[in-house]
């Protein structure tokens, strides 16, 4: 947990605040400008709502009720109904650092005076994320559009103190028990205030922003997957070479990821033993292409993080309060800037994943690997090595195609036509942590492989930085023996990838990497 302050203005947030809230547990705090923003806007909705004008979500049904008028009596009612109704979702449960990510945006868009709700609302809402207490989210109930319906009315639900969250410690209870031992007072909705804590892309645009943050540290990864394997399998460093890139082909993402790996095998003896009388020409793709693939992903990267900037800056509601007091409807709930995004990246994903598969597939081939044992095994025939390894990875690269299949090219209806094209960047969102997660492990298996075939090339080893990284994998997974139980070694990587122990370890010798 980090002792850092997220302060919440009229304005917007950044990535790595969002980032601190969700996964670290930071406080948030409202600066007083955002509550006097907040509180001009609830008044004009209070006025509002004391007359007989049809304004959608004041006086009028939702969705394709629209067209229905609410009596004075019946709106306060309105709201409480709007949020048990949509609190519709099923299916597993959706991941703390989500569902915070998803309570801080909600709060950003209130915090910008744009929606009519009372001071007291954004209060609480602070007052639940400091207090850890997390909503119970379901994962299907949002198509997108409208806002993230459901899991947004989850959210909303505990705020009235029905439904459940998980408290502070993880344990799953009534919402209105653990509101009244953290002192919070549920909230009564108001007019408005139901529908301005739903309709927003908050859960999507959570998603993208945890994405971007993994799939940063996921490419360096796969930099440093790259440059072992390159060592193992007895490549050319000089197609990382600066002049290679910048000069030829000015991609940002490629010209990075090049640097990187010519870093990394700087002054390896494994590189330096063939520089010279080598009777190949070129390397595989797989190798000599590292750069181009993980540059384009990381060119992709920064497209999705420019989409999320903006959408971190925007104020989404509707109907909307507009500066001059107005209240107006709008489409900007409609998920479609980030659910292509999120799309771009799953198949981004995918073929980082994919080239990494080939490269382990190489070093275990026989036929292939320049010297190596089959399947890097320690007796073979006896031993099988790592072999059902590449069946995993397999198994992952072939998921990974299959969740990189766009879900924003669907639609399917909904509210009797009323909402008759959605983004369906929820499912985008979800499909993308699967292959973000799948892509880890994908490339903790190539560094498991490549590490062991290093050590088959002694008393030859790889550059400094390399070696760096394969001493840390060795303090989980020890030196090439008789078979283990492979599933045990394959979990200790991939941990270690999570810790980020590897990059860090590399960098003591090459400096900060991109």
């Amino acid at each position: 947990m980090t002792n850092a302050k997220v302060l919440i203005n009229t304005s917007g947030l950044d990535r790595e605040s969002v980032v601190k809230v969700s996964r670290e547990s930071a406080q948030v705090e409202i600066t007083p400008s955002a509550l006097e923003a907040i509180a001009r806007s609830s008044k004009i909705v209070e006025d509002l709502a004391k007359s007989d004008q049809p304004v959608y979500g004041i006086s009028t049904g939702f969705g394709a009720l629209s067209t229905k008028h609410i009596a004075l009596s019946d709106r306060v009612a309105l709201q409480q109904s709007l949020i048990r109704s949509h609190a519709a979702g099923m299916g597993d449960v959706v991941e703390t650092e989500v569902v915070r990510a998803m309570q801080l945006l909600r709060l950003r868009t209130l915090c910008s005076g744009a929606t009519g709700v009372r001071p007291v609302v954004a209060e609480t809402m602070a007052a639940m994320l400091n207090a850890s207490i997390t909503p119970v989210v379901y994962e299907y109930g949002s198509l997108g559009c409208s806002g993230d319906l459901a899991p947004l009315s989850h959210c909303a639900l505990a705020l009235m103190g029905e439904g459940e969250v998980f408290d502070k410690s993880g344990r799953r209870r009534a919402s209105i028990d653990v509101l009244n031992e953290n002192n919070i007072k549920p909230i009564l909705l108001r007019e408005k205030e139901g529908l301005a804590l739903i309709n927003g892309t908050d859960g999507m645009l959570g998603m993208l922003l945890l994405a971007i943050t993994d799939l940063h540290e996921l490419c360096t990864l796969a930099d440093i997957a790259t440059a072992l394997s390159v060592e193992a399998l007895l490549g050319t460093d000089q197609v990382f070479a600066p002049e290679m890139h910048e000069p030829l082909r000015s991609h940002p993402g490629q010209v990075a990821s090049a640097a990187n790996i010519f870093t990394l095998l700087k002054n390896s003896p494994l590189v330096a033993s063939h520089r010279f009388d080598d009777t190949r020409v070129q390397d595989a793709y797989s190798l000599r292409c590292a750069p181009q693939v993980a540059g384009a992903v990381r060119d992709t990267l920064t497209h999705a993080s420019n989409v999320a900037h903006r959408e971190l800056a925007a104020m989404i509601d509707n109907p909307v309060v507009t500066k001059n007091g107005e209240i107006r409807s709008n489409g900007n709930f409609h998920g479609a800037p980030v659910g292509y995004v999120l799309d771009f990246l799953a198949i981004a994903t995918c073929d980082l994943g994919s080239i990494s598969e080939r490269r382990t597939d190489r070093m275990l081939d026989v036929n292939r690997s320049m010297g190596l044992p089959a399947f890097l095994a320690f007796n073979a025939g006896v031993d099988s090595g790592l072999m059902i390894a590449q069946y995993t990875q397999a198994s992952m690269v072939s998921e990974n195609k299959r969740l990189a299949v766009p879900a924003s090219v669907d639609s399917i209806p909904s509210s009797a036509m009323q909402e008759d094209h959605v983004s369906m960047g929820w499912n985008a969102a979800r499909k993308l942590r699967l292959a973000i997660n799948n892509l880890r492990r994908i490339l903790a298996i190539e560094i498991l492989t490549a590490t062991r075939a290093i050590d088959f090339r002694a008393p030859l080893t790889a550059s400094p930085a390399l070696m760096n990284v394969h001493a840390e994998v060795r303090k989980v997974v020890g030196r090439p023996g008789p078979d283990k139980v492979l599933a045990d070694e394959m979990k200790l990587v991939d941990d270690l990838a999570k810790s980020l122990l590897m990059r860090r370890a590399a960098e003591l010798i090459t400096g900060p990497l991109n």
